[in-house]
């Protein structure tokens, strides 16, 4: 798979490819189809894992060659010790989480680095979804209250705060619009998809 395979597949992707490395071992949790991964081993020599619970995503993985644990992430990463990992990637799954705190402590216990990514609930039409008296409904959040995984919802700034009191540094932060570049003017209004390069912090 190349880049612009990705791009045309997942523009989000594209974009937060670019921040892991060269050769990176890397552990994908909620790694989905498994496109990501096979798209950094194919063109950036990564190795790794992924982790995923659903049986046709596990499936998909699995055929385009993907090492993918079927695995409940709510249930930690205790089968990986301390910095087994490059970079772990936990992309558009965060949300769906019912302790975010621990597996972030997790993520960035087992993993030099991480990235994360989450639907921005200050996104300006999920604003003005709601003075409409409605849910949102986008690309990033494509269902309605019923039906959704989602069981949080989030800011930048919301996130930000999070990162902070569980002991995590803020490498870089980038919202991206719905056509999966970087948004600088009024990120937080303008961007549908957040992204966070994160490290536990130093103690000094």
């Amino acid at each position: 798979m190349t880049f612009d395979d990705l791009s045309a597949l997942r523009p989000d992707l594209a974009f937060i490819a670019h921040w892991v490395p060269q050769n990176a071992h890397v552990l994908d949790v909620g790694c989905g189809d498994g496109v990501m991964l096979q798209y950094l081993h194919s063109d950036k020599q990564c190795s790794g894992y992924g982790i995923e619970i659903a049986d046709d995503k596990v499936l998909a993985s699995t055929r385009r060659g993907i090492n993918v644990i079927q695995q409940d992430m709510e249930k930690g990463l205790a089968i990986f010790g301390d910095n087994s990992f490059d970079t772990v990637l936990c992309l558009s799954s965060l949300q769906m989480m019912k302790q975010v705190e621990d597996l972030l402590r997790d993520i960035v216990r087992v993993g030099a680095e991480a990235i994360v990514s989450f639907p921005n609930f200050a996104y300006w039409p999920h604003r003005a979804a709601l003075l409409r008296g409605r849910m949102p409904v986008s690309k990033s959040l494509p269902y309605q209250w019923y039906d959704t995984p989602n069981l949080r919802c989030a800011t930048i700034s919301d996130f930000e705060e999070l990162a902070n009191q569980v002991g995590l540094e803020v490498l870089e932060c980038v919202a991206l619009g719905a056509d999966g570049k970087p948004v600088t003017f009024l990120p937080s209004l303008r961007g549908s998809l957040a992204v966070f390069r994160l490290r536990k912090k130093a103690v000094h």
